[in-house]
């Protein structure tokens, strides 16, 4: 047993001299020290690692069934349902797959509005994490065309077309994006590289990125502390403690509770209520046949609703470019929340009134918008949308505002000190 572990560690030794992966996982592991209060919020930046993952994993195995043609996609999909053993399981986890990492990518985005994780010296995290959701939603997209249903041809013809709206190059545009004239083979052959090769790679890069960015600077915490301020004569955060073994573990409980509802799901739920899979997606394309009410994907439906919000043509400008401008806006401006925040302090906890009151209606707006980007536009009065999508932004915009003159609560210096 002992000529074993010498071996072992002459073989570690070697590597490690060529490669440093004890170095690596000493810096980002056993010696990476979080702070010792993390709370359920910060589960959700690992539940997105394991949802990628899951996603990386079964989409794998769904390129060696499907085929990217106009003809052979929906039946490839009915092939992979029908006759590959386990198919239906790989296409449900891939599928409802997608959902889960959005829901737990929203919640990881609203923890680090909540606790204030874009202040500096976190803006580079915060600005990688928003590109890597905005290639989150280009691969959303790109993966909702490929079962080429009812719904996904429709969808992709609607969202398609908003490049059309683009001044001067909008017809050129949508006819490259689309690679030919109409949606077909050439648009899935592109997509289905795009989804499955380029913008994968593009994720896997940005998600290192994020966490070294992360581990560079350190975690935030709820209390929005710097652990790194107050330190032992060895160097270590007095209120931090070591990311391996303690969170490892401890991230374990959310992880296992994570695959129980996502397997329940998958094998009870699948279709999601229309919203994982949407009925008419059960049927293969067909430009002959509109279905009754066409909506992106539930993950896209507050930024559909803000597209749909603008119905008037303003300088010359059709009402489908500005909804487009807004749209954009909508993403982009988030981009720029470590800049817009000019409240001295980083957590909620012990920020004012009025930043309480404006993180709640901008969730509430967003919900909102979500729940009638979803539904026909006749279902709710016209000035609900509008409406949502001024407090969207009015977030935004008031904040350089309102962070500056409201009064906040002294921070304490050490965790548990208040």
């Amino acid at each position: 047993m002992s000529l074993i572990k010498e071996k072992s560690t002459e073989l570690l030794n070697w590597v490690d001299y060529r490669l440093p992966v004890v170095k690596a996982f000493k810096t980002h592991m056993s010696e990476y020290y979080a702070p010792k209060n993390f709370n359920f919020w910060y589960f959700f930046g690992v539940l997105a690692i394991v949802a990628f993952v899951n996603q990386l994993a079964s989409g794998i195995w769904l390129t060696m069934f499907y085929t990217p043609t106009a003809d052979g996609a929906f039946d490839s999909i009915e092939y992979i349902m029908r006759d590959v053993d386990f198919g239906w399981l790989l296409r449900y986890m891939h599928s409802v797959g997608a959902s889960f990492f959005f829901i737990v990518v929203y919640l990881h985005i609203f923890r680090g509005m909540m606790y204030g994780s874009y202040k500096g010296p976190r803006e580079l995290v915060w600005v990688i994490g928003m590109v890597i959701y905005l290639m989150m939603m280009a691969e959303g997209f790109f993966g909702y065309v490929l079962p080429f249903g009812n719904m996904s041809y429709w969808g992709a013809k609607v969202i398609l077309s908003l490049a059309g709206a683009v001044p001067v190059v909008g017809e050129d545009l949508q006819i490259w994006v689309q690679g030919d004239f109409v949606i077909g083979g050439a648009t899935l052959s592109r997509f289905f590289a795009m989804h499955v090769a380029m913008v994968p790679l593009m994720l896997v890069v940005g998600v290192f990125l994020h966490l070294v960015a992360l581990h560079q600077v350190g975690s935030n915490n709820p209390e929005g502390i710097d652990i790194k301020a107050q330190k032992d004569e060895n160097g270590i955060p007095l209120d931090g403690i070591p990311f391996h073994p303690y969170y490892t573990v401890h991230d374990m409980v959310p992880v296992v509770i994570f695959f129980m509802i996502f397997a329940a799901a998958i094998f009870f739920f699948p279709g999601g209520g229309g919203y994982f899979i949407e009925p008419p997606n059960y049927t293969p394309a067909n430009n002959l046949s509109t279905p009754e009410h066409i909506a992106p994907s539930w993950y896209f439906t507050p930024f559909y609703a803000m597209l749909r919000a603008v119905t008037i043509d303003f300088l010359g400008m059709s009402a489908k470019f500005w909804g487009l401008v807004v749209m954009g806006g909508a993403i982009v401006i988030v981009f720029f929340l470590p800049w817009l925040d000019k409240s001295p302090v980083k957590s909620l906890r012990y920020k004012g009134p009025i930043s309480k009151f404006m993180l709640a209606t901008f969730a509430i707006s967003f919900l909102a918008l979500g729940v009638l980007g979803a539904k026909p536009a006749d279902w709710a009065p016209s000035w609900a949308a509008p409406v949502f999508t001024i407090i969207y932004f009015s977030y935004f915009i008031a904040m350089p505002f309102y962070t500056k003159i409201e009064k906040t609560k002294p921070v304490p210096d050490r965790i548990g000190a208040h």
